[in-house]
């Protein structure tokens, strides 16, 4: 019951326009619970209420507008990792997360 993180490429953005489609542009898999897990550890503490909202049945978006602040998070994740893999994927998100600064992307982590 992992958390995916998709990174989202939004076509048909402009002025005047809708938001009409969404391209995955990336995918971080989470088939060992390695992320639910290190949210777990985080949730509740007052530092992460982005991260607070992951759902491992449900979705959370996060917009272009709101990665300085999912950044900051993702260091306390770094903070309560203990594992290789564990950092590795907190590095790997962190990744993900700098490419949705462009304002026609997004960031969704996406539960089973």
């Amino acid at each position: 019951m992992g958390v995916e993180v998709v990174l989202y490429r939004v076509i048909g953005a402009g002025p005047g326009r809708r938001r009409t489609s969404y391209v995955p542009a990336e995918v971080l898999p989470d088939p060992d619970d390695v992320l639910l897990d290190l949210v777990r550890r985080v949730q509740g503490g007052g530092r992460t209420p982005l991260l607070d909202r992951v759902d491992p049945i449900g979705e959370l978006l996060v917009p272009a507008e709101q990665v300085v602040q999912l950044l900051a998070e993702l260091r306390c994740l770094a903070e309560v990792a203990r594992t290789t893999p564990e950092l590795t994927h907190v590095r790997r998100l962190d990744r993900l997360a700098r490419r949705c600064q462009n304002r026609d992307m997004e960031i969704r982590f996406e539960g089973d």
